[in-house]
């Protein structure tokens, strides 16, 4: 008789196979359950916690602080949640009122979208004039208020304007920070003290450093808002002012798009780098006339004092960090590698 024919170890491989497909299932399972649960609110708790994200803060220092004041669970899974929407780099300075209550998402969404406390009157970093109107609207201020208190006449006596040619508006002058407001609080007020925060700022020492690099301190704010407008990185800053000084000696325009931004926007048209305006540093040398937006601390101190590299160029990466070059041929090659996105 012929020999049975001897089995492959097929079973034992199928086997084997299912069980892993049931492990790896169990394992994810779990994975999603873990993370659903940290989504939710940490209780039911309806007790507000104001919490204050400085400028420049990390998504880490953001759900460090959250973690801290009991308003998520895990720090990881909502680094992962943000970094899953897309939104790491889209949560808003300014001080929130939060509930223990919320969820994750609620969270998030109250952050990205800068819904700060309706009790406060928050002045974003980076905000134009106009951005910063509306803010005091959406306060409850009425638009005819809000243009009255934003008339700079009535500032003139005010140290930190000293320096502020005749004519100019407040645009630059009003320090990003959180403003208490009650029922009998006046707009004026409220600019009165977020000039009072810029006048600590233009330290002596701060001027004379502008005096130094041949700036006055007008012309100082007016550079501190083009870096504030280019680079949200504090790290950055020093290197970015140092180009724009090495392009300023060099009788060199600074190109810098954020500058023909604002000049298309305050007249009212597209933002774009060809819109010819006297804010648009492709086609005027030097400094545009006025600044771009407000500025922060680390924007100031960055035109006032350079980094000591020898850089000519910059672009900012679709990742977030900011690329520096010498020559226009290194330039156009960061330019390829990573800014793909950001740069079309």
């Amino acid at each position: 008789m012929p020999k049975a024919k001897r089995s492959l170890p097929f079973r034992p491989l199928i086997i084997i196979g299912i069980a892993l497909v049931i492990l790896l299932s169990g394992l994810g399972y779990v994975a999603v359950k873990y993370r659903n649960n940290n989504l939710k609110p940490v209780s039911t708790n309806q007790t507000t916690v104001t919490i204050t994200i400085p400028t420049g803060s990390s998504l880490s220092d953001v759900s460090m602080l959250l973690k801290k004041n009991n308003l998520i669970r895990n720090e990881w899974v909502f680094k992962q949640y943000v970094r899953s929407k897309g939104l790491q780099d889209k949560i808003l300075a300014g001080t929130y009122a939060l509930k223990p209550s919320q969820s994750v998402s609620d969270i998030v969404e109250i952050l990205t979208e800068g819904r700060v406390d309706n009790e406060l009157v928050t002045i974003k970093p980076g905000q134009r004039l106009d951005q910063i109107k509306q803010t005091f609207v959406n306060a409850g201020f009425s638009v005819k208020e809000t243009e009255a208190a934003f008339e700079p006449a009535q500032y003139e006596g005010h140290p930190a304007l000293v320096d502020k040619p005749r004519g100019a508006n407040l645009e630059g002058y009003l320090y990003p920070e959180s403003f208490q407001k009650d029922g009998t609080t006046k707009p004026t007020q409220i600019i009165t003290s977020s000039l009072d925060e810029m006048q600590k700022r233009l330290t002596p020492e701060l001027r004379a450093q502008f005096a130094k690099k041949g700036l006055n301190v007008y012309q100082g704010i007016t550079l501190a808002s083009v870096i504030e407008q280019e680079v949200s990185n504090p790290k950055d800053k020093p290197q970015v002012a140092q180009v724009f000084y090495k392009r300023l000696q060099m009788d060199m325009g600074l190109e810098s798009d954020v500058t023909a931004f604002y000049g298309a926007i305050i007249a009212g048209v597209t933002p774009s780098v060809d819109y010819k305006s006297p804010y648009n540093t492709y086609f005027i040398k030097g400094l545009p006339p006025g600044p771009i937006s407000n500025v922060t601390q680390e924007s100031l101190n960055a035109a006032a004092n350079p980094s000591g590299t020898d850089w000519l160029f910059f672009v900012a990466g679709d990742d977030g960090n900011t690329y520096f070059s010498r020559t226009l041929e290194e330039h156009e090659a960061a330019t390829r590698q990573y800014c793909k996105k950001l740069c079309n």
